[in-house]
């Protein structure tokens, strides 16, 4: 029994409907197994239909065995208007957040008969809490960032341009066995380090400049989230002090997570030390956020987040301080809230590392 749609399923009342159409592919995922890139997924209070076209209808069955394939016609909505009838829905829920507004205006054309009731969070909320094979694998595609870091630092040399350390990560992750990046890979250097999100040029690396990277890896359809700043031949004072302030700011917030903790409370403790050490403008992002299907998901380490932790949690533990014209550092983690505390999932080392070469 597929225990995702059954507990889906309980969701139904309390939200006024009688059967969801599920079209964000995360969802549609998490729910049937069914990783190809096309396809809509109706689950009524018997069945769930998994609408796809004819390259997928082989996969479908084999991947997604606790619903209903349907090979979809040239227009996949005139099916789903089949299968919603021949089930008797008469309230059906959409994403509000996914379905944009042609596609409603088409479902409501279509679907006489049918009341279109939007929804939010209702296959999110389940997404929250990952179960043992979620968790397993998030741990492999963990193993795999962090590996790939491991092997990376070893060709960081002066004369190495951002863009071939970007390369050299997608590299190694998709030769360690990712499927594919769960993110555009971030890699920032010397003054350019102080961008929280600066994505990879051409620009060149020189000794005692910092090396800021944020990437990771997706392996059975879950994401990992990993950030190292390393230093290149030697650390200046300043450039160590920031590094430890950052450091101590993380394991802090790491320490404050446990189950009932708001995700907003875990934020304040990183903020806070920071802002001690007078460097509180310079960390304007928020601490962190959950990972699984999608790189971004809930619950947030957010400033004034009422997110409550429960067991089952995963979620990154990033600090930074960014300082325009000099640098920035960030330490990411990723962490599973347990029973009594939480589980650091990340093993790359993230003492301050000076390269040598």
């Amino acid at each position: 029994m597929n225990t995702r749609l059954v507990n889906l399923r309980a969701r139904f009342v309390a939200a006024g409907i009688d059967s969801l159409l599920s079209l964000r592919p995360e969802n549609r995922s998490y729910l049937s197994g069914f990783s190809g890139s096309a396809g809509w997924l109706a689950v009524t209070p018997d069945r769930a239909y998994l609408l796809t076209d004819s390259r997928y209808v082989e996969q479908a069955g084999q991947e997604a065995p606790d619903c209903t394939v349907v090979q979809h016609g040239r227009q996949i909505i005139d099916t789903l208007r089949e299968v919603l009838h021949d089930a008797g829905v008469k309230r059906l829920g959409f994403e509000k957040d996914c379905v944009t507004y042609q596609q409603y205006e088409a479902l409501r054309e279509k679907l006489d008969g049918i009341e279109l009731v939007p929804c939010a969070g209702l296959v999110e909320k389940l997404r929250q809490v990952k179960d043992g094979i979620e968790l397993g694998l998030i741990e492999a595609a963990v193993r795999i960032a962090d590996q790939a870091y491991a092997a990376v630092k070893t060709i960081i040399r002066p004369g190495r341009t951002e863009k071939e350390i970007a390369v050299e990560l997608e590299y190694r992750m998709k030769q360690l066995g990712s499927e594919r990046n769960s993110f555009d890979p971030i890699v920032a250097s010397g003054p350019r380090s102080s961008l929280p999100h600066g994505q990879p040029t051409e620009r060149v690396v020189s000794r005692g400049e910092a090396v800021k990277m944020d990437f990771g890896a997706m392996f059975g359809g879950y994401c990992s989230d990993l950030t190292r700043t390393v230093y290149l031949g030697e650390a200046s004072a300043r450039q160590k002090e920031v590094y430890a302030i950052v450091l101590e700011a993380q394991l802090t917030a790491i320490a404050a997570i446990k189950p009932g903790v708001r995700g907003g409370d875990v934020d304040t403790a990183a903020r806070q030390l920071i802002a001690a050490h007078g460097y509180g403008e310079y960390f304007g992002h928020g601490l962190g956020h959950s990972v699984g299907r999608y790189i971004h998901e809930e619950p947030r380490l957010t400033a004034g987040s009422e997110d409550i932790l429960v067991p089952g949690n995963v979620v990154t533990v990033e600090p930074g301080i960014y300082l325009p014209g000099w640098g920035g550092v960030r330490t990411e983690d990723m962490v599973v809230v347990t029973d009594t505390g939480c589980r650091i999932l990340t093993t790359a080392p993230k003492e301050l590392t000076v390269l040598r070469f």
